[in-house]
């Protein structure tokens, strides 16, 4: 089968490659001539593990191509996804979707074969209907269908998410449409994938849904992280306590500087959106939101407290590893290590970094912050230390070097890596996140 992906970003080029990688023929398109450039000589625009391989084993194959040219791309394809950016729309923070709305309008004009284009990217509930209208009036006399079929990969493991997922889910409206969509995901039925096909709109709000209850997730086990620190608790023996409940679940019960990246800051407040439009307010999200932004912050004043308080730490030197919102991605979107560098700049503090992969990204969105080579190099005359993302290069550090690099012992795990006593046994001042 012949797939066009239109979007060579983030969910489009691992999606099209990994449906390269199952024998589909996979064109992805994009309008940057510079990133299709790249592509085509195998320079990755993000950094994702496995991707460079994944997509040079398929170019050589010859399954997987690029291209900016739409209609050619599209061409003879019976499955057209896009798969653009939805970001949140300056002013009022609904989901900007004139990029979703820019491609069915150039798919419809350049349509010459039958074909069921897909929304893959996050859009609000009847996005689809809206693309299904903007097609219909280019006037296109080509059969058409109008499908739902969001992502749910984790940056950092999109591929293993990709090829092994938990669920795919299709919102279809009519049988043409779900027999193309099967034969997209055939290869999948191997691994027993279940496929849970759904109205469109059903399809929309489950991607929406989801990410929402994950974000609840992340914000209840930090409160409760805020709380085991006044009453005398350990947030680690709390989180795995009520995981260990299958109606509860284990994942995303990491208590930390709070949620970032590229989906859950934005679509929570799409869903906060669009609950408004339809008058159905959705007060747990609400607060969700609230208390995630105000985290980010209170991290920083944790590591100001950490140095004595805001008259002790005003010129002093923080060191800090990992700026990425979370390990094995470069995404830096709503990474909490730049509201917490805000908040060391604001207090009088000069700051330094590591991160092995996000620095290029990071280095725009904190000028004040000094980049550094490796991990020993951002601590060195640190007054203290904090390790913001929890990259497998931070997990044992050599801390009888650390401690002869810094001025001060003082470290401050925002991601409890470190055991307390172990830290305090190798003389460090030691602080952590909901652990006494």
């Amino acid at each position: 089968m012949k797939i066009a992906m239109v979007g060579s970003g983030y969910v489009g080029l691992v999606s099209g490659a990994c449906f390269a990688d199952f024998g589909h023929d996979v064109v992805c398109i994009d309008k940057d001539p510079s990133k299709i450039e790249r592509l085509n000589a195998g320079v990755m625009p993000i950094y994702e593990p496995g991707l460079a391989e994944l997509v040079a084993s398929n170019v050589k194959g010859g399954r997987l191509s690029f291209t900016t040219d739409l209609a050619e791309g599209i061409a003879g394809a019976q499955a057209i996804f896009i798969a653009v950016g939805t970001p949140s729309r300056r002013g009022d923070g609904h989901a900007d979707l004139s990029f979703v709305y820019a491609v069915a309008q150039e798919v419809g004009e350049h349509l010459t074969t039958p074909a069921v284009i897909v929304t893959k990217s996050t859009v609000p509930v009847g996005t689809g209907d809206e693309v299904e209208r903007i097609v219909a009036e280019t006037g296109t006399k080509v059969r058409f269908a109008v499908a739902s079929n969001p992502e749910f990969l984790r940056e950092g493991a999109a591929i293993g998410d990709f090829k092994r997922p938990d669920r795919i889910v299709v919102g279809v409206e009519d049988e043409w449409a779900k027999g193309i969509m099967n034969e997209v995901y055939r290869p999948l039925f191997l691994n027993k994938a279940p496929i849970l096909f759904t109205s469109r709109r059903s399809s929309e709000m489950i991607k929406y849904a989801a990410n929402a209850f994950l974000a609840v997730k992340i914000t209840f086990i930090n409160e409760m992280a805020d709380l085991c620190e006044k009453v005398g608790g350990n947030v680690q023996d709390v989180s795995r306590g009520i995981g260990m409940d299958n109606r509860i679940g284990s994942k995303f019960l990491h208590a930390g500087p709070g949620y970032g990246g590229s989906c859950f800051p934005k679509d929570t407040l799409a869903l906060l959106k669009t609950a408004e439009d339809y008058d159905s307010p959705t007060r747990i999200v609400e607060a969700v939101v609230k208390v995630n932004d105000s985290r980010k912050r209170a991290m920083g004043r944790k590591v100001i407290e950490a140095l004595g308080g805001a008259g002790e730490a005003r010129g002093k030197h923080v060191a800090l590893l990992g700026l990425t919102f979370k390990p094995n991605t470069d995404d830096m979107r709503d990474a909490p290590s730049i509201a917490i560098a805000q908040a060391l700049g604001d207090a009088g503090i000069t700051v330094s970094a590591y991160d092995p992969e996000g620095m290029e990204a990071a280095a725009p969105l904190m000028p004040e912050v000094a980049m550094k080579t490796s991990a020993y190099a951002a601590i060195e005359g640190a007054d203290a230390v904090v390790l913001v993302t929890e990259w497998d290069a931070f997990r044992a550090l050599d801390m009888e070097r650390v401690k002869k690099l810094v001025k001060t012992p003082v470290l401050v795990d925002l991601r409890n890596v470190y055991q307390p006593d172990e830290m305090r046994a190798k003389g460090f001042a030691y602080t952590s996140v909901g652990r006494p």
